[in-house]
């Protein structure tokens, strides 16, 4: 199949790009141009998908038989791609969030869960109404948190900076918050497994790791991903209304119960996550916390600062 991949070369489409590449197809990458591709030779496409005028000109010529569109965050974003490939396309695969769903009583959240007007992800679920109002062929896909090598957000990085200067662990609450890491491979393979697959048509699937940690739990993971004893690890607990941290961010994680159930992902996908939370940190941590060097890098603990000096 030739394949449209919207980014390809920061993280998810990294992953993706070199899976369907082994797998025989022919994929073709729009992104700005600014880091290299994950595979060499690869055709990119250069161009701003936030101009409507940009995109139309550099794609409209183009044919492809399925489009990834891994770095769509508002409708707005993703119009443009239907407007030129609705009814020219197999397949449409969207990279949705599992924070569009509405915070509930009942856990895990599954696919027809009510979602929250007001998240910061709702243009997500809005591009999920789009495509289905436009009959596009189309597959969602909603992970929780996502992690491994090139996440360049600070979410497993956050915990091994402290771990490795041998910093307490400032956890808000009283650190039982359940939530759900997926590794980037497991979830990049869970996407090749729904191109061309008939049955994803019109589907929404979460994607994640197949447990549940709380935070208390995952900083103890991540301490024994880094090579140092989970029961060594200092945490501390906080009150995080008893601070003004303002656009600071103190923790990396929502301080509530977030998880999905990945059941019908396993079931009518045929897919199953290969790290288990302790081997996917491990790749994280060797492979790219260590291997860029943070470990020894100037990080900012000012927040962490001003919450132990409350104690």
């Amino acid at each position: 199949m030739r394949i449209l991949i919207m980014g390809g070369t920061r993280f998810i489409g990294v992953y993706l790009t070199r899976l369907l590449v082994k797998q025989g197809h022919d994929v073709v990458l729009f992104n700005r141009g600014k880091r290299t591709a994950p595979v060499e030779g690869i055709q990119q496409i250069h161009g701003d998908r936030t101009n409507p005028t940009e995109l139309k000109a550099k794609l409209s010529g183009e044919t492809f038989d399925a489009i990834f569109d891994n770095n769509g965050r508002e409708l707005t974003d993703t119009q443009p791609l239907v407007e030129i490939f609705n009814d020219k396309v197999q397949h449409f695969i969207y990279m949705s969030s599992a924070g569009v769903y509405l915070k509930a009583d009942q856990m895990p959240h599954v696919e027809g869960d009510s979602v929250d007007p007001k998240s910061r992800h709702k243009g997500k679920h809005e591009t999920e109404a789009y495509l289905s109002e436009q009959n596009v062929p189309f597959t969602s896909i909603r992970p929780t948190y996502i992690y491994g090598p090139q996440n360049y957000n600070d979410l497993e990085a956050w915990f091994f900076d402290r771990i490795v200067r041998d910093r307490p662990i400032p956890i808000p609450s009283h650190g039982q918050h359940c939530t759900q890491f997926g590794h980037v491979q497991d979830l990049a393979q869970a996407m090749t497994q729904v191109l061309g697959n008939a049955s994803a048509i019109g589907q929404i699937y979460n994607v994640s790791g197949d447990r549940i940690v709380t935070f208390d739990g995952l900083a103890r993971a991540c301490a024994a991903a880094a090579g140092r004893s989970p029961d060594a690890l200092t945490i501390v607990h906080y009150d995080p209304k008893q601070f003004d941290f303002g656009k600071r961010k103190a923790f990396p994680l929502r301080t509530q119960h977030f998880f999905t159930s990945i059941q019908k992902a396993q079931t009518e996908l045929n897919w199953q996550p290969t790290y288990d939370l302790i081997s996917g940190l491990k790749d994280s941590f060797q492979n790219d916390y260590l291997a860029s060097g943070r470990d020894t890098a100037s990080i900012d603990l000012s927040i962490d600062e001003e919450i132990l000096a409350a104690r």
